[in-house]
């Protein structure tokens, strides 16, 4: 609903600050206006009666019939109107009383009678009047507002009605800065609205321009970079389920024609092509094994059970392990650490899986003649971590692709992806584990001379125990 926008409330939380800030000023000003224009004329009022008793001493010299002069100079009221009774008020009193030098009352008013004797503290309060140097008077006002005549109440309510008028446009201005202000403010919020409304049609890539640096901007960031994640993890799922896809299908395929063959009559079954059938099967266990692993992993449910072991000792028995085929195929396999480095604690059984992988692959990729090297150091600036290596001389990977090679079902040599006994998923399994036991894998290569897999794994001395 309208009422319930963004925009909308924005819109009255500036007209609602403007409007009370107006009215605020407004009535501040109103008061202050009366207020400074009542002390100005009281201040008038009274520097004209200073002047005219001042004017009467210097000619009489002295206050003798000062109180019959001023009643006799004050203004009549207006007669009565026909049929209106004769008797009027007692004229007004004055607004000023004035003591001689002796602080004796000469002219009364209010409280203060004529021939009174003011205290102290009253005089101190009063104007002086001096002359010649010599305080001859004390002049002191009773009244708290002077009365207005029709030009100066005409002047204020003039003044009020400017005050209103400024108001009324304050508002008005107010409400169209308020207008303004909210729809730059949520212009980006209704682009994330319209593009998250697209994303949930399906539209998965969207970018909204970023035109603040603000909280807001940096929300739009966030947006723009999580639509892009998205982006790519589902194009990758895409091209990750083609894969399986194609994993699954290749060796299905061998199967289904054997078997449909022998079911025709066409082959006859014997040992080799049984021995073909049961690789293919084989290979479908172990892509299906391993899409299983990389499953639990991602759902934080790939159980590990640690133990402190040496990095040399772990090292031995993966040399071991594929001793026999590197010597087949003609290649130099050899272990080079040090029997003195920090214990690492992890799962034997799986980091013997991700070295079975990495030398795997470098057994697939080393021509005969070539070394694969099982490598391990330790430097106190790592914060107790030991560095595990499998480098071999074998045709590396280009620059291009080496980030990608921990992707899924990623191969950097394409033509090597059918019967090469590998499903494309061993150095995401490998990194899987490896970050499981809190340690990090990493590639480096050259072409032509080789690849240098490094796994950091935390030492025992310096992180303790890892939980299983």
């Amino acid at each position: 609903m309208i009422t319930r926008s963004l925009t909308v409330k924005l819109m009255l939380a500036f007209l609602f600050t403007g409007l009370a800030c107006v009215a605020l000023v407004g009535i501040f000003a109103r008061y202050q206006t009366g207020l400074e224009f009542n002390r100005f004329l009281r201040e008038r009022e009274q520097a004209t009666f200073v002047t005219t008793v001042t004017s009467y001493y210097q000619q009489n010299g002295a206050w003798d019939g000062l109180a019959e002069t001023l009643r006799a100079t004050q203004p009549r009221r207006a007669d009565p109107l026909p049929g209106q009774p004769a008797a009027q008020p007692p004229p007004a009193q004055s607004p000023f009383v004035l003591a001689d030098q002796r602080n004796i009352v000469v002219v009364g008013s209010g409280p203060y009678r004529r021939g009174e004797l003011l205290p102290a503290n009253v005089i101190a309060l009063g104007q002086p009047i001096e002359i010649n140097g010599t305080r001859v008077g004390t002049v002191i006002s009773l009244q708290a507002s002077a009365e207005l005549d029709p030009r100066e109440r005409d002047y204020l309510e003039r003044s009020n009605r400017t005050l209103i008028y400024a108001s009324i446009g304050g508002a008005l201005l107010a409400l169209m800065i308020g207008v303004v202000l909210a729809r730059i403010l949520t212009r980006p919020i209704r682009a994330l609205t319209v593009a998250i409304g697209a994303m949930r049609r399906g539209e998965i890539q969207q970018t909204v321009h970023v035109s603040t640096k603000d909280e807001i901007g940096e929300l739009v960031m966030a947006f723009n970079q999580m639509s892009a994640d998205i982006t790519r993890a589902n194009t990758a799922r895409r091209q990750m389920t083609a894969d399986i896809a194609h994993e699954l299908n290749s060796p299905l395929s061998v199967l289904s024609g054997y078997l449909e063959s022998m079911r025709d009559g066409i082959l006859p079954p014997t040992p080799e092509r049984f021995q073909i059938m049961y690789d293919e099967a084989r290979q479908l266990q172990r892509l299906i094994g391993d899409l299983r692993l990389l499953s639990l992993a991602d759902a934080g449910e790939l159980s590990l059970k640690p133990q402190q072991i040496q990095p040399r000792q772990l090292l031995d028995l993966v040399a071991a392990s594929f001793e026999a085929r590197a010597e087949q195929q003609g290649i130099y396999l050899h272990v080079q650490a040090p029997g003195n480095l920090p214990l690492v604690n992890v799962d034997r059984e799986r980091m013997l899986q991700v070295f079975g992988n990495l030398v795997g692959n470098a057994l697939r990729y080393t021509p005969a003649g070539g070394t694969i090297t099982l490598s391990a150091t330790h430097d106190p600036s790592d914060h107790g971590c030991v560095r595990l290596h499998v480098s071999d001389t074998g045709s590396g990977i280009a620059a291009d692709v080496l980030p990608r090679i921990f992707e899924r079902l990623y191969r950097a040599d394409q033509s090597r992806q059918e019967h090469d006994g590998g499903s494309g998923l061993g150095l995401a399994i490998a990194k899987a584990i490896v970050e499981m036991h809190q340690g990090t894998i990493s590639a480096q290569s050259v072409p032509i001379h080789g690849t240098t897999m490094t796994i950091m794994l935390p030492g025992v001395k310096s992180t303790g125990l890892l939980s299983g």
